[in-house]
């Protein structure tokens, strides 16, 4: 009896080492004041909880540019990025010309609206953009998609990004708080609602801050863009002492996959994030806004095959 019990115990210790290893995948997110590495991280959660031989893990980045750089130096698997980043990368152009362009990116998902915040203080004599002229602006960490945009919007309200402006490159959080201590005039952040770090700069005693329009801005975006760029309303309420709805530029987030990922992973992994998606929600609040897309054309980079088996799968693309 003694030696049958051990030829059992023996046999399953032998089928489990047997088993393989998990697999990594590293998702790159961005700043830990943005809305990126919360949804990042609970996106690794659901995906190493609900894809079996699965490990994922959210990597604090710079954001969009730099992930979308990493994913093409082969160090990250899944990466956040803004449509016009991705557009910026798939043609070689922008911050993007000196790595050429990047063939390797695949779309896994539409997440949420990003909402172009130009952040004063209140009573600081700033209404709209062009009374940034030689103000000292963050615009946003360097490699973002915030800094990306930021300098768009600053030369459609006719200032030089790099001359008319005293230029800072600051994260979302060291932005706020340079704001909150008389450093910045101003600052830019792409980002979804609510955004932590505003929330907090907009809840501290004694700083009254105001959200500054650009809707003066959206048909000269678009004539020199196109249609990565349209209206979108910041409603009133969502930080403390703005209760009017403020008028921004709005650009889509997406998740990106490296091609190199296989069909059946990408498949499941996206299956997850929708049949998980209350895991993401409660992440973040944003993530309430993951939809299947409408079109395939919806993103500048080409869908991952094993996301357009599950779109395919569930009728929400022919």
């Amino acid at each position: 009896m003694t030696l049958m019990v051990t030829a059992l115990v023996t046999g399953l210790l032998v089928a489990c080492s047997s088993s393989p290893p998990p697999r990594f995948l590293s998702i790159a997110t961005g700043g830990s004041g943005g809305v990126y590495f919360p949804y990042g991280g609970a996106l690794a959660k659901l995906i190493s909880d609900k894809v079996p031989g699965v490990q994922a893990t959210a990597e604090v980045t710079n954001a969009s540019v730099d992930n979308l750089k990493l994913m093409q130096l082969g160090r990250v698997d899944l990466a956040f990025t803004l449509a016009d980043t991705l557009a910026e990368a798939v043609r070689g152009r922008g911050p993007f010309k000196d790595t050429g362009a990047i063939g390797s990116i695949r779309t896994v998902a539409v997440l949420y609206t990003n909402y172009m915040h130009v952040v004063v203080r209140d009573g600081a004599g700033i209404t709209r953009v062009a009374d940034l002229r030689r103000k000292t602006v963050s615009v946003g960490s360097p490699s973002s998609g915030t800094e990306l945009l930021a300098d768009r919007v600053l030369a459609a309200a006719r200032i030089d990004p790099k001359t008319d402006v005293v230029r800072h490159t600051l994260s979302v959080a060291e932005s706020a708080g340079a704001l909150k201590d008389g450093k910045l005039d101003a600052f830019f952040w792409s980002g979804g609602l609510p955004t932590p770090a505003i929330q907090d700069l907009a809840a501290t005693p004694g700083i009254k801050v105001m959200l500054v329009p650009q809707d003066d801005l959206i048909l000269l975006m678009q004539r020199d863009y196109g249609e990565l760029y349209r209206l979108a309303m910041i409603p009133g309420g969502v930080y403390r002492g703005l209760d009017r709805e403020v008028a921004t530029v709005g650009v889509t987030n997406l998740l990106v996959a490296s091609s190199s990922l296989d069909e059946e992973l990408v498949y499941k992994l996206t299956r997850a994030m929708f049949e998980g998606k209350s895991a993401l929600v409660a992440g973040h609040p944003e993530a309430r806004h993951l939809a299947p897309p409408a079109s395939i054309d919806i993103s500048p980079a080409a869908f991952h095959p094993g996301a357009l088996r599950y779109y395919r799968e569930t009728g929400a693309i022919r």
